[in-house]
């Protein structure tokens, strides 16, 4: 198999499924702004997407999908069939219970995750409302998660990928056709979000049929399997935690500050989601069955190697998306969200967010590379380690950046970027000091070549942006115009540079065993 061709994959169907959701984020900015209605939705929505990373993509994740590598590659078909039944019938009776549990205790979630909203009683009580109605999406996108690590480890890497393109379609049908017919329009959102989960599990179960793997209820207790995975979720469900907590509590900083807050940070995040999700996300769900059969085989250099391969990807396209979005800040958000409600305030907002948010990208990205280093070794302990320390020096950035410099929301934003850039560091020095990863060759003349090119293109862009303040006045095709040109030119300018210092696309194919 090709790791270069599944990540192109791969990340090809995560560019679809952004791409719909930055127009999905259009019209509820258009719709809604940046107000109450939209910092409720954003909080009901935030709490089991929180529990999504915790139980779904995270721990989950990290504890299933090498040891079902592990299955697929030293037991029978049946065994690995019989612990996916297992699995998928434990995982659906927890969190049946899960989301009873969490639409009964509504209000005192909101009243824990965003605090500054109990002094606003209706503010309160929609996101309570709009919180039941969001809830049940956990049960629903962790099954869809357990199906994803399935279909990735029998290399269907494309499926998993288009499949959140399902919940962007909702919300953007809920918006377009059926936001009229409620009193509160906002709770059209909600539904759209119960719906959307709905629909990415239903997507997926054909293909887990097509591949002989769809579950069937087992309440079998005495799998080995699933008591090693069970294992292996208690730190993991910490580890990945403490990075959650870490997004809670700026949730709760920023509940405190000025209305509106939640909500600038949430559409910077949008876009910050957009190269972490198409690059980060993508190289992740690939190297992670590849380095876990790489362990199970006991071979140390092919495992070396790939994490390398990764690491050099992930400069080569997570920097430049680093600094344009730092350079193109104000036009990518005039352009994407500056319509209807949203305003020119909105908009110098949720550009400092950005920025500041940019400083952190590569760091957020090589987290998921760096991380599954470990989850294929099944070693959990080590990344937990890091991700508490991480956590505590970034409550200790949030007090400093938003209480001492007042930087307000973007302090928020930089502590979150400048966190991610320790975790990585932390991350990569335990992997070289335990003769994990060993770099291959010719890091130094990459990094200065790669430098080179990403101050042409920087420089590129600025020039070529021209006043920032004139996108104001453009209409959405004229911004839209002006955003892909630019784009392109400061593409055009970074590969060329490269192409210039040597670089070729050969030279990254990876070809791994299926």
């Amino acid at each position: 198999m090709n790791l270069l061709k599944a990540l192109a994959k791969v990340g090809s169907m995560t560019f679809v499924s952004r791409i719909l959701g930055f127009v999905r984020d259009t019209l509820i900015a258009r719709v809604f702004g940046a107000g109450i209605l939209s910092d409720a939705f954003i909080v009901a929505f935030k709490i089991p997407n929180l529990l999504r990373r915790v139980s779904a993509e995270g721990a989950f994740s990290q504890a299933f999908v090498p040891i079902l590598a592990e299955y697929k590659s030293q037991r029978s078909f049946d065994d690995t069939h019989y612990l996916i039944n297992r699995v998928a019938t434990w995982l659906g009776l927890i969190l049946v219970a899960v989301t009873l549990l969490g639409m009964l205790a509504a209000p005192w979630i909101v009243a824990l995750i965003a605090p500054g909203f109990t002094a606003d009683l209706p503010k309160m009580q929609l996101t309570v409302e709009l919180l039941r109605i969001t809830f049940p999406y956990i049960f629903f996108i962790s099954l869809v998660s357990m199906a994803g690590g399935v279909l990735n480890t029998y290399n269907k890497f494309g499926i998993p990928a288009f499949t959140p393109v399902w919940l962007n379609v909702s919300m953007i049908v809920a918006v377009l056709f059926f936001a009229d017919h409620f009193a509160e329009p906002i709770k059209v959102l909600a539904w759209a979000v119960f719906f959307g989960g709905f629909l990415q599990l239903a997507f997926q179960i054909p293909f887990l049929k097509q591949i002989g793997l769809l579950p069937k209820f087992d309440l079998h207790q005495n799998d080995d399997g699933v008591w090693r995975i069970l294992k292996l979720m208690g730190p993991a469900i910490l580890g990945v935690s403490v990075a959650q907590i870490s997004m809670i509590t700026n949730t709760i900083f920023a509940s405190f500050l000025a209305t509106g807050s939640v909500s600038w940070l949430y559409y910077a995040d949008r876009l910050m989601e957009f190269p972490t999700g198409v690059l980060g996300v993508a190289l992740g769900t690939i190297l992670l069955p590849s380095l876990s059969k790489a362990y199970a085989g006991k071979d140390e250099g092919e495992y070396s190697q790939l994490l390398d391969w990764g690491l050099r990807l992930t400069f080569i396209l997570a920097a430049p998306a680093a600094v344009a979005l730092a350079v193109l800040a104000r036009p990518l958000v005039t352009a994407l969200f500056h319509y209807g409600k949203f305003s020119a305030l909105d908009v110098s907002m949720t550009q400092q967010a950005l920025v500041a948010y940019s400083v952190g990208l590569i760091g957020l990205i090589l987290v998921k590379i760096l991380a599954p280093g470990f989850y294929a070794r099944q070693n959990i302990k080590t990344p937990v380690k890091i991700a508490v320390f991480t956590l505590v020096v970034t409550q200790l950035m949030n007090v400093l950046f938003v209480f001492i410099l007042h930087l307000q929301h973007a302090g928020l934003a930089l502590a979150i970027g400048l966190g991610a850039c320790i975790n990585a560091s932390l991350l990569y020095y335990y992997l070289r000091k335990t003769n994990i990863y060993q770099p291959q060759a010719g890091w130094f003349s990459f990094l200065i070549k790669l430098s080179l090119a990403l101050s042409v293109m920087g420089v590129t862009l600025y020039f070529a942006m021209g006043d920032t303040g004139a996108w104001l006045t453009f209409g959405l095709m004229k911004r839209l115009g002006y955003l892909t040109g630019l784009v392109a030119l400061g593409g055009i300018s970074y590969f060329a540079t490269l192409m210039l210092l040597g670089f070729r696309p050969r030279d990254y194919i990876r070809r791994v065993e299926r």
